[in-house]
């Protein structure tokens, strides 16, 4: 064989690989539609292409002929508290009628990468583009449509009406205009308002709301939108910035929002060589980022992707899981930023938690009801007459709890704390832990008091595992099964906050008095109750209960997952090697009651996102893991990728990447352990993955070994780490310079502010 032959074959190979690299990375970041959506609108989840900026949603819905482009808000609630009727609400909606696409062929894309939706639809020798998109730094919606052939479009802009709301509309000289209000309805707890304008570029928008697309000239539509939360002066302010509009100003926005989005996917990487399970693991990164954003409203059940009003359990915050699971990805996929708007609705809901907790159960601190919304809302009252209560919930006793859904569960308010220990062990960011310490506080003051010790060991009464209510199923009957003690979430949750409680409070250098207390609950809390099975030792939910279900011996599950591992973080083998066996024990038995592919763990309802990052956790085969978790996928997720529940929404978006992250790193108890449930026959890497302590890692395993680990150190912590090559020495470079050389089986080691270690074996 020549020279020259040799090196085009050396050539072909490496274009070929860079062909197939770049297939394989444009398939991570590309959810493919090739019908209609079926599940625009709806209550729940949407099925269509997706975009957002963590404030603004738009869920593309209908035909090629009738498209619409539903336009959610997070920050636009009826302020109603009596459950159903308050909640999120949907502001509106953008038609755009084609009528030469009647029965066209359907095409779109969700390409994550650039955060925007493609779509080409056919028919004959026509073919209409769409690209559209939310800015990503501004209240702007986006939408490019360019044809081969002329054709004509026909635009209508809606707001929802209904539910009590006013709306008006009207022309501003280039701009059209509506609004949606609620306002001066009886208990309304606050007003909302919303505002969307639109300005059409590149074509005349003619008084029938017609627009004639001119053969390859692309006509751009945009949509301004503000609410009186954004800003005072919401309505004007939205015409006026719709009339600044132009192509050049457009041209601007969009490099502003590509940069954003190129910024958040630079923020951390997984490389597992498994393209499917990588396409959700990007997905969910995707979507949740077109969710969350930190300075804006928190998300509620289904984030700004509601498409109509009165979504399910009014789409607020749910805070027994559902609003805290979302975010559990975040900390360690280094998101941050995505993560700051979570604690302000539990900060506005104080003074009424106080409120609860002295008027309901003559206690200190703060007791929350199930569903809260933002602004110190609340969701989820009863209904406000007997007649409907008992319509709903089959008695005419609306009065419970004063009125209030508390459904048996005190832990509703402490359950949140889970999420602000996992950002502060993350950035031990002392602007953010005095923010949260408040409320933390307020935690630590409800359960001092409502402990009870007894024979040498805290106890809880009357905390319930399941939620307890009347409903139509028991005809109104629930009394009877009041009475858990010493529920596994409640212990879990319970130790979580006492444990986080001595870090902050020594972080702050506050309290100090306090703590001998707070150290002899962790000490003295009861222990999680076992019973045993075919003579193996099993988990149960409740140590007794007057609930048949929950009172047998059912091994782990999602209820007490949240407990023990999420967001308790009070589990595992660096905790507890012994205890951990009997909860890898339970993991194993999830395969033998399953029915059929994607029941592992019995996730279908809920849990997917709770269930699967446990198991990595407590040390079940990682192989296994992703078997099931694909067949989990398989049997219950819609074609723009999200995975769905029966239960929620968003909270699944944290359930590919936090198990991914878990298999790559993990790093609770503060101690740094790299791929430690990972099949080491496997090429694995990742960048920037961010541990406990504040530190920023990445690794890569390949051919079996770990080639190296590189830590950088926000906030110059003591590192402890497992030693990643457990047999041999390691050499630490400490900003490019070598320095000690260290062996054994754990190091701990000082760090200081922003440097970057780099560790190989020796």
């Amino acid at each position: 064989m020549t020279r020259s032959l040799l090196m085009l074959m050396v050539l072909m190979l490496g274009f070929f690989s860079r062909v197939y690299a770049q297939e394989i990375y444009a398939g991570r970041y590309r959810a493919v539609f090739t019908k209609a959506p079926e599940l625009v609108p709806t209550k729940k989840t949407p099925d269509g292409p997706l975009a957002g900026n963590g404030d603004i949603g738009l869920t593309l819905g209908g035909s090629p002929d009738q498209l619409s482009f539903y336009l959610g808000k997070n920050d636009f609630w009826r302020a109603y508290p009596v459950y159903p009727g308050g909640g999120i609400a949907l502001p509106g909606w953008l038609e755009v009628n084609i009528s030469a696409l009647k029965g066209a062929n359907y095409y779109a894309e969700q390409v994550q990468d650039k955060a925007f939706i493609k779509g080409e639809f056919t028919k004959n020798q026509l073919k209409v583009s769409l690209k559209a998109w939310v800015a990503a730094t501004r209240n702007t919606v986006v939408a490019e449509f360019t044809a081969n052939n002329a054709c004509n479009l026909k635009l209508g802009l809606k707001s929802t009406e209904g539910n009590t709301s006013v709306n008006t509309a009207g022309v501003d000289g280039d701009v059209i205009w509506v609004t949606r209000s609620f306002e001066n309805t009886p208990l309304l707890e606050w007003p909302s308002n919303v505002a969307m304008a639109l300005k059409v570029l590149g074509a005349n928008l003619e008084k029938d709301g017609s627009v004639d697309l001119k053969p390859n000239e692309k006509v751009t539509l945009t949509i301004t939108m503000y609410t009186n939360q954004d800003r005072k002066d919401w309505k004007a302010a939205t015409i006026k910035e719709a009339h600044s509009l132009t192509e050049n100003k457009v041209t601007e926005i969009k490099e502003e929002h590509e940069a954003w989005w190129k910024d958040f996917w630079s923020q951390s990487k997984v490389e597992i060589g498994d393209p499917f399970i990588e396409k959700y693991y990007y997905a969910s990164q995707y979507l949740f980022g077109a969710t969350s954003r930190g300075d804006k409203f928190a998300p509620g059940i289904w984030g700004p992707f509601v498409t109509r009003d009165s979504a399910a359990w009014g789409g607020d915050y749910h805070l027994n899981y559902n609003y805290q699971a979302p975010y559990w990805a975040a900390y360690s996929s280094n998101h941050i930023d995505e993560t700051a708007n979570f604690d302000q609705p539990l900060l506005d809901y104080m003074d009424k938690g106080k409120q609860h907790a002295k008027a309901l159960l003559h206690q200190k601190g703060i007791y929350y009801p199930v569903g809260i919304g933002p602004k110190g809302l609340v969701t989820t009252r009863w209904p406000l007459t007997p007649e409907e209560m008992e319509k709903r919930y089959a008695t005419r006793e609306n009065t419970i709890d004063g009125g209030y859904k508390f459904l048996g569960q005190k832990i509703n308010a402490v359950f949140s704390v889970g999420n602000m220990l996992m950002r502060f062990y993350s950035t031990y960011d002392k602007a953010y832990t005095q923010k949260i310490y408040p409320y933390m506080l307020e935690c630590a003051n409800f359960w001092e008091d409502y402990l009870k010790f007894e024979n040498g060991r805290y106890v809880i009464y009357m905390d319930h595992y399941g939620e307890v209510m009347p409903n139509l199923k028991n005809n109104g009957k629930w009394r009877d099964q009041l009475g858990d003690f010493n529920s596994t979430l409640s212990v879990g949750l319970v130790k979580m906050l006492f444990k986080g409680m001595i870090d902050v409070s020594s972080f702050l250098n506050v309290d100090a008095s306090r703590i001998p207390k707070w150290k002899h609950i962790v000490q003295h809390m009861s222990d999680f109750t076992v019973g045993e099975v075919d003579g193996k030792l099993s988990l149960k939910g409740v140590e007794k209960s007057p609930s048949a279900l929950h009172s047998r011996i059912a091994g782990l599950a999602r209820v007490s997952i949240h407990g023990l591992i999420l967001p308790g973080g009070v589990c595992g083998p660096k905790t507890d090697s012994a205890f951990n066996q009997i909860l890898l024990s339970d993991v194993s038995r999830w395969k033998e009651r399953m029915k059929g592919p994607g029941e592992w763990g019995n996730t279908l309802g809920n849990g997917i996102e709770t269930c699967f990052p446990a198991a990595v956790r407590v040390g079940y085969d990682s192989d296994e893991i992703l078997k099931q978790l694909k067949d989990r996928i398989n049997i219950q997720s819609l074609p723009n990728l999200w995975i769905t529940a029966e239960g929620g929404g968003i909270e699944t978006l944290s359930a590919v990447p936090l198990t991914i992250n878990e298999m790559m790193m993990q790093s609770y108890e503060q101690t740094i352990r790299i791929f430690p449930n990972w099949n080491r026959s496997k090429d694995a890497s990742f960048e920037q993955l961010r541990a406990y302590g504040a530190f920023l890692v990445s690794s890569r395993l390949e051919k079996s070994e770990i080639e190296y680990v590189e830590l950088l150190s926000e906030a110059g912590r003591v590192c402890t780490i497992d030693n990643p090559w457990p047999v041999k020495k390691v050499q630490l470079l400490r900003n490019g310079q070598k320095a000690e050389v260290l062996s054994g089986k754990t190091f701990v080691f000082d760090t200081k502010v922003g440097e970057s270690i780099h560790m190989t074996a020796k």
